[in-house]
């Protein structure tokens, strides 16, 4: 038998992890199949040494559409660079693997998952950091997994693992949670305002149900794992050197440094402080050996100043800004800055800004999916811009990175949980966010700027909604957890914990771990320190912008709605679309439902109410009893036609015009008079008899037309004479 399967249960449904099949050549493969959703994951490792000073670790995921039976929708037919899903289910893996390689490894390492079967019933994302994990566990790479990954939702009040696409759909929260055996990785959250208790609760739900998926990969491990290879290291070239740098650092006023305010002074300054230490052991930066040595030095001061920014946090609540661990940090607000914009705000926290802008469009402006799930279309859009002068540096621009998707998906996921219904609000929403600067919590500033030029723009969202980024510093069983945290902070620190909602609980959640994992203890604290923090910044924010402005933005395009009966679409379209294309000239959009449903887009108001007053005209139903102010179109002799409103007519027969008797119908009307009419009956072909409503009872009523006869009830004609 080729290849060897291993099987648990997880959320009730079989899930096994098969090797040795496929893939062969790489050092790490197996295939991940639940329900007939199906992975092939594999992690390969260069032999020698990357001269990178960081971790390079890349992780594909790629979406195949014959997984789905589908014929990939680009003009060539085949699969291109990773759509947004694509992206964000890659990182949920990277997030997961990465804090477990060992310090120091700096071999180029690639997981590569492919999704060969989707269901579309049991998503894919969840599954593909299982199989990195099984391939690294079993594969010659130096790993500190296994690591697990599992889905939550909560469905009438009931958590459920790796709940289905359509459990999911009625579910208040889409948990991701990764982890090993002790502790909780990962946290990725989309929720609709549920509280810190249920997140939590969900938390330690999950990392409970993913401990037999990590008992699986244990067992593979130990029955087919291979050893693991050396890693080439040069060693640590300062021990030495770090106790008597912080004696020289903390003398030459390094704390003094650290506690600067504003990012540039604090980066000169410590600068300072360690150049003219390198200067006091290099005199002559020209010498020979010198610029070895002074690469060493530059790499012990470094452990040197995070080891008093740290020991600053932990022994004398002081942060690398001044503040203490629970102060977040000034914040100034304007209210539509562009004055073109349909909405805008500019959000500033300490030196992080974004400018968020809001436009409102149509239907046709909605962003096409073409990935592996059933999903056509997306009326909310937001885009997370962050060039490189917001940093204060210069890099080559491009597209869209993969963290400028992730931040931008976390910011969307924060605001759509308050956003009304389509039917309620028919307009696709397009939210951007600018950041102008970043010093720590550009995504969660774009939550809030974004909610700030939604509510500009007018629309009804159901409560604002703000983000702040929660930071950790923990040395054995001491630590700290941190409000609203700077660049630095996330860099030199052991967490970053994004919480975003409104004053009534969480509607995203993000959180990444340096260390082993942090137990719930220090998550229900990060949790309730993160919702003071965020009630402070709704705070600050409803001193400009309480809520949604009362009115829509004057520069914003109006959309009318309106509902007809189906059967009259065609009297809107028009023969080969000629009426449907006069309306549009009129100065409008419209789109037609096979429901009835009509919507008119147009920047005037005053154009969207006649286009609508039109299609009204043009699709009105007469009904018995009602009046109407009609004009005569046609005199005949037994009577007059009459227009009731734009394409109806009725008949006014010559006995319902006066109480006297009549001669001819133009001896009382002619065309053009006006006259006020009611309509009497309406035959089975439409037809309409009218009467006159100061008349009635004054004369006899005329008796209705009958059903029109079938042709065999008719009587012969007669013989035609030649």
């Amino acid at each position: 038998m080729i290849g060897k399967t291993y099987t648990t249960m997880l959320g009730g449904r079989e899930l096994s992890i098969e090797t040795g099949k496929l893939a062969k050549l790489v050092s790490g493969s197996v295939t991940v199949r639940y329900g007939d959703t199906i992975l092939l994951v594999t992690a390969q490792a260069r032999d020698e040494k990357s001269p990178l000073d960081f971790l390079p670790l890349t992780v594909e995921f790629e979406e195949r559409h014959y997984a789905v039976g589908k014929i990939p929708g680009s003009f060539h037919r085949r699969e291109g660079r990773p759509g947004e899903k694509a992206i964000l289910s890659a990182r949920i893996t990277d997030r997961q693997i990465r804090p477990l390689f060992p310090k120091g490894y700096r071999h180029e390492t690639q997981v590569i998952i492919t999704v060969i079967s989707a269901d579309q019933q049991n998503a894919p994302d969840v599954l593909g950091p299982i199989g990195a994990s099984a391939a690294l566990s079993i594969s010659d790479i130096p790993w500190g997994g296994p690591t697990a990954c599992v889905r939550v939702g909560q469905i009438d009040g009931q958590y459920v693992v790796n709940p289905t696409t359509e459990q999911l759909a009625r579910s208040r929260m889409d948990l991701v949670v990764a982890g090993t055996r002790e502790a909780v990785m990962m946290v990725e959250c989309g929720a609709q305002t549920v509280s810190e208790d249920d997140l939590v609760g969900a938390i330690e739900y999950a990392h409970s149900e993913m401990q037999g998926v990590i008992d699986l990969i244990e067992r593979m491990r130990a029955e087919l794992g291979q050893e693991k290879f050396n890693i080439l290291s040069e060693g640590d070239l300062t021990p030495d050197l770090v106790p008597e740098l912080t004696e020289k650092a903390r003398a030459g006023g390094l704390r003094d440094a650290l506690l600067t305010v504003r990012k540039k002074d604090r980066s000169a300054r410590t600068k300072a402080v360690r150049d003219g230490i390198i200067a006091s052991y290099v005199p002559d930066p020209e010498a020979e050996g010198a610029a070895a040595r002074i690469a060493a030095l530059k790499e012990a001061y470094a452990k040197v100043e995070k080891k008093e920014l740290r020991r600053l946090i932990l022994e004398e609540d002081l942060r690398a800004d001044g503040r203490n661990s629970r102060t977040v940090r000034p914040i100034w607000i304007e209210a539509r800055p562009l004055p073109r914009a349909h909405g805008s705000a500019i959000f500033t926290r300490g030196e992080t800004q974004v400018l968020g802008v809001a436009t409102l469009g149509t239907e046709r402006d909605e962003i096409l999916v073409d990935d592996l799930t059933e999903d056509t279309g997306d009326k909310f859009l937001l885009h997370y811009n962050f060039p490189p002068y917001s940093t204060g540096e210069v890099k080559r621009m491009g597209g869209q990175s993969r963290r400028e998707i992730g931040h931008g998906h976390l910011a969307k996921r924060a605001i759509r949980a308050v956003l009304p219904s389509f039917e309620e609000f028919p307009y696709v929403i397009r939210l951007v966010g600018e950041v102008l600067e970043s010093n720590g919590s550009s995504s969660m500033a774009t939550v809030c700027a974004g909610t700030l030029a939604l509510m500009d723009a007018g629309v009804p969202i159901k409560a604002p909604v703000a983000g702040v980024a929660m930071g950790l510093v923990m040395e054995g069983e001491s630590y700290r957890v941190l409000t609203d945290i700077l660049g630095l902070e996330d860099a030199l620190g052991d967490m970053d914990f994004k919480v975003c909602g409104s004053a009534e609980g969480v509607t995203a959640l993000q959180m990444d771990i340096k260390v082993g994992g942090i137990t719930p203890q220090i998550m229900r604290e990060a949790l309730a320190q993160a919702r003071e923090g965020r009630l402070h910044i709704l705070g600050k924010m409803a001193e400009v912008l309480a809520g949604p402005r009362p009115e829509l933005s004057p520069t914003a395009p109006r959309i009318v709605s309106l509902k007809i009966n189906p059967e009259l679409i065609g009297k809107v379209i028009g023969p080969g679309g000629k009426q449907i294309r006069e309306l549009e000239a009129m100065g409008a959009q419209i789109t037609v439902e096979e429901d009835g449903t009509i919507r008119v887009f147009s920047a005037s108001g005053e154009a969207a109410e006649a286009v609508r007053a039109r299609i009204q005209g043009l699709t009105k139903e007469a009904k018995v009893g009602e009046e109407y102010e009609g004009t005569v179109v046609k005199t005949a002799p037994f009577g007059a036609f009459v227009n009731l409103y734009p394409g109806q007519d009725g008949m006014l027969h010559i006995s319902q015009i006066s109480e006297e008797r009549l001669n001819a119908v133009e001896d009382a009307l002619n065309v053009g008079d006006k006259l006020q009419v009611k309509i009497a009956n309406i035959d089975d072909r439409g037809k309409i008899d009218l009467i006159r409503p100061e008349l009635e009872g004054k004369i006899a009523p005329r008796e209705p037309r009958g059903p029109r006869p079938d042709r065999g009830d008719r009587p012969p004609r007669p013989p035609r004479r030649d």
